[in-house]
């Protein structure tokens, strides 16, 4: 078994590596005059069960070819099995056409990755859960929920009530509600017509105080966030924390997180935090290096993954 890292989280890459108690594979990646990625694999990994840790977070496109660039060189090289672990799955929100005309994007990713070599995936949280059809190779689909939950559930909070930002996430938040003995409430939300824009209409459940915890899958600008955190507050709660599992913090996000009545931000290291967004005092970030650790070894061992699904 041997661990590689792309560009894009060499961190997370290193972490996982330590937990198994195997070092990161040997190879150099850098990029010529051009921009063009060069890669190469700097020992023998002929018969290899091969890991390549590289969330695809921005610059997104970037990262996507290093990925596959990596994969094509292990496939080249012999190994034996190549897993893409990609804790990121970008283009996630391109599931589906909702407007005439449009690709989806999610499923051409899926295409590439199989076509490059890969012949399997490690991911946590997709966007949708259904993206795993996409593929044509095996997906293992992991959630950083049991980490997430975890650090919550230490907090002893009084009268809590896990609220989902919109009807779309309201079965991710019911589970977190169940594991935590808690309400569910629900945020109903208009999407203005610009992209990225949301106007938050209406609270549906009992927040009047209580401590709220927004639970969404991916945070990007943060426009959602902060409205759902003032909805909040305005219809009654005592206190507001919230939580995502990846933090993408596009653009204006960490500003309104700041600006927001949310008292802590929980977030996972799925996608790298720059110095800049993660001197952000609200941001509390979870590592979920010890999970996909414990994915990838029973990949390795062909032992069942079952046990890490919530």
């Amino acid at each position: 078994m041997k661990i590689f890292s792309g560009s894009a989280h060499p961190e997370l890459a290193r972490e996982i590596a330590e937990i198994l108690g195997i070092p990161v594979g040997q190879a150099k990646l850098r990029r010529f005059p051009d921009t063009e990625v060069s890669f190469q694999i700097e020992e023998n990994i002929r018969g290899t069960d091969v890991f390549v840790v590289q969330p695809t977070c921005p610059p997104v496109d970037q990262h996507i070819m290093e990925l596959l660039v990596m994969i094509d060189a292990f496939r080249r090289s012999s190994a034996a099995r190549i897993t893409a672990v990609i804790p990121y799955y970008g283009y996630a929100r391109q599931d589906r056409k909702d407007k005439p005309r449009v690709p989806i994007s999610a499923k051409l990713v899926a295409n590439i990755l199989s076509a490059s070599g890969a012949n399997r995936v490690l991911t946590m949280d997709l966007h949708k859960a259904q993206i795993q059809g996409f593929f044509d190779i095996p997906v293992d689909h992991l959630f950083a929920a049991p980490v997430i939950i975890d650090h919550l559930a230490r907090q002893q909070f009084r009268k809590l009530t896990i609220v989902s930002p919109d009807a779309g996430g309201a079965e991710r938040a019911r589970a977190y509600a169940k594991r935590l003995d808690a309400e569910l409430a629900i945020i109903d939300k208009r999407r203005a017509p610009e992209d990225g824009h949301a106007e938050v209409m209406n609270v549906i459940g009992e927040v009047r105080g209580r401590t709220c915890i927004i639970q969404d899958d991916i945070l990007d600008t943060g426009g959602t966030m902060q409205n759902a955190a003032q909805a909040l507050v305005a219809n009654g709660a005592e206190r507001v924390w919230a939580c995502a599992v990846h933090g993408l913090f596009s653009g204006p996000a960490i500003q309104r997180i700041e600006e927001a009545p949310i008292e802590r931000f929980i977030v996972t290291n799925t996608i790298p935090l720059s110095p800049e967004k993660a001197s952000c005092r609200k941001l509390v970030p979870l590592s979920v290096a010890r999970l996909l650790g414990q994915a990838i070894r029973s990949i390795h061992e062909e032992t069942s993954v079952s046990s890490l699904f919530v």
